[in-house]
């Protein structure tokens, strides 16, 4: 749906990734885009939330931009966009909107998963590593570069699972 909608506004070259919502790091799909685009392009997005995970993330992208003679638009927010003072001033509300709406929902999650621990429901990611297995193999005489090429994972694995 994304794509159709760039399409349909006219957009010539598209940029793609799947990261993590909070990801702020590693977005090569971002980084592409602002190292492609030239004075007088337009980034476009379809929404907001596409382009900032952050209303720090937003600023330092939208001042990437401006520093480049780019402007931007949002597709799905009418209005958001770099051309106007206006379109500036719904951009830093929006953004300020997002980070209070990702902070009350994370607020909330850390209220369910307190309660769920008091109820005895949530007893966390399950263990990935033997542990005991590890510290067999260590006593055993072997190395934690051994351990974790005998056992398939990190050496970093191997020694969180020799201080457990």
């Amino acid at each position: 749906m994304q794509h159709e909608a760039l399409t349909d506004a006219g957009c010539e070259k598209m940029f793609a990734e799947k990261v993590s919502g909070r990801s702020t790091h590693d977005r090569e799909g971002l980084a592409r885009a602002i190292d492609f685009v030239r004075e007088g392009d337009t980034l476009v997005v379809t929404r907001l939330d596409r382009l900032a995970r952050s209303v720090g993330d937003l600023h330092r992208i939208i001042e990437k931009l401006t520093e480049k003679k780019v402007a931007f638009r949002c597709l799905n927010q009418s209005g958001v966009d770099t051309d106007s003072s206006t379109g500036r001033l719904m951009l830093a509300i929006l953004g300020a909107v997002a980070a209070f709406e990702n902070d009350i929902r994370l607020e909330r999650q850390r209220e369910g998963i307190a309660k769920a621990k008091v109820e005895g429901k949530y007893k966390g990611r399950k263990p990935t590593v033997d542990v005991t297995r590890v510290k067999t193999l260590r006593d055993d005489g072997l190395g934690p570069s051994q351990i974790a090429k005998t056992m398939g994972i990190g050496r970093a694995s191997v020694y969180r699972a020799l201080a457990a």
